[in-house]
């Protein structure tokens, strides 16, 4: 029998997380998801577009976990533990979440891939919207005028190996020409 199939017959041919009976398609529960159904869950299009791109969340159709989190499929309740932690924030979700009992070894596999994030962690942010991290390559997509030298920073220049300024989510540091300059975030687009 197939994954889909398996899925189909597991789910009743719903979304296994809203209820859905259109657009279906088997989603695999990462990270290191072996693609069986038991590492899957059947999902609508509505639900994987969301869980793949966290920025087109509709919170109220998450209200939905009310329901599914009590599934006794652990691939459902992984699904659902992390929607509701990056939901946390919307009020109604902690308190599924303090109802929710997850096995320790479901939980692990939950809290492995989430992004368990601090509200109050600075977050730097490239010209594209994408989070910069200490390491990253970035490319400058302006000249720039390097206060206390003479020289132009040139757009198209790639600065490797940043480091973040802590405290301030607008500035980066890199090696530009030799020198380790301050560079505002706006100024750079994150490169791979």
């Amino acid at each position: 029998m197939s994954v889909e199939k398996e899925l189909k017959a597991r789910s009743e041919a719903k979304c296994e997380l809203c209820g859905n009976p259109h657009d279906l398609n088997v989603f695999p529960v990462g990270p290191d998801s072996d693609g069986s159904a038991n590492q899957s869950i059947y999902a609508c299009n509505t639900c994987a577009e969301q869980l793949n791109d966290h920025s087109k969340i509709d919170p109220n159709h998450w209200r939905c976990l009310n329901d599914s989190m009590w599934s006794p499929t652990p691939a459902v309740q992984v699904v659902a533990y992390r929607m509701l932690h990056l939901l946390k924030n919307e009020g109604w979700p902690q308190d599924l979440i303090d109802m929710m009992y997850l096995e320790e070894e479901t939980r692990e596999w939950a809290e492995k891939e989430m992004e368990i994030e601090d509200p109050d962690a600075i977050k730097h942010i490239d010209s594209n919207g994408s989070v910069l991290a200490s390491g990253d390559t970035v490319v400058l997509i302006k000249d720039l005028n390097v206060k206390g030298s003479s020289f132009v920073a040139k757009r198209g220049t790639a600065v490797r190996n940043i480091s973040l300024v802590w405290d301030n989510a607008e500035q980066i540091e890199g090696r530009v020409n030799g020198q380790q300059i301050v560079i505002l975030t706006k100024f750079v687009k994150k490169q791979g």
